[in-house]
């Protein structure tokens, strides 16, 4: 499994891949956060890192998938997908590894955040004025967020050869997955009823309730059940198209 996780980090970063994930979510962050004046940080009159934690799981509902969109779908295209079945690696140490190599590069991008975090913290009077457990937690929530998306990117790169067909799947995945359960609970046939339930099955529900700075075991359980699920779902697309 470590050869697979290193090789594909290798290739993240001996291309502009990796560079261009890390660098489209800082700029995108940054503009938003300082630049432009609806959501710039600056015209609060709280301290409050809120704003990137909204603006954060929009922009990884882009990006996630760009950056898994190629890990199985170019290898059935061009062939080397039978190359790396001959290795003396199981199924699940091809998936897993690949997963990991994906998440690392999307904790890669959210550690330089930080900054925004440190910056915010000398801006509040008196300095310091922030509530740290809410962030850490959203943090928290954030990782978990980019791990839910990774899964559910890398099953549509194992389903299709085309890395188009995949990037856009993911995109339409993860967005019914986030915002899907949100939109049918809001439904008149479901309110007063079991709207609250509906909702539940959501990502956004989970990471909203996990970003409160309170880390209940329920959020932590749904989203390594929703990781696994679509890690499951991988292994099995694998050994389908192999037979």
């Amino acid at each position: 499994m470590l050869s697979i996780y290193f090789k594909e980090l290798n290739t993240f970063f001996s291309s502009l891949i990796g560079y261009i994930v890390i660098g489209v979510f800082l700029v995108i962050l940054g503009l938003m956060l300082f630049v432009f004046p609806d959501y710039s940080l600056l015209n609060y009159r709280y301290a409050s890192l809120g704003q990137l934690f909204d603006l954060a799981p929009i922009i990884f509902l882009f990006l996630v998938p760009a950056l898994t969109m190629r890990s199985f779908a170019e290898e059935n295209q061009t062939g080397t997908i039978e190359l790396l079945n001959t290795r003396p690696l199981s199924d699940f140490e091809i998936v897993f590894g690949k997963y990991l190599a994906c998440l690392t590069l999307v904790v890669f991008a959210i550690l330089p955040t930080l900054i925004y975090y440190y910056t915010v913290y000398q801006l509040g009077r008196p300095v310091g004025n922030l509530d740290s457990g809410a962030i850490m937690g959203s943090y928290l929530g954030l990782i978990f967020l980019g791990g839910s998306f990774v899964s559910i990117g890398i099953f549509a790169s194992a389903i299709t050869n085309n890395q188009i067909v995949a990037f856009i799947l993911a995109i339409f995945l993860s967005f019914i997955f986030y915002f899907g359960f949100l939109f049918i609970s809001n439904a008149p046939a479901f309110v007063g009823k079991i709207d609250n339930i509906i909702q539940m099955l959501g990502i956004d529900y989970h990471y909203s309730s996990i970003s409160r700075g309170l880390i209940d075991s329920r959020d932590v359980i749904y989203f390594l059940s929703l990781i696994s699920f679509f890690i499951l779902l991988t292994l099995t697309a694998l050994d389908r198209r192999r037979w």
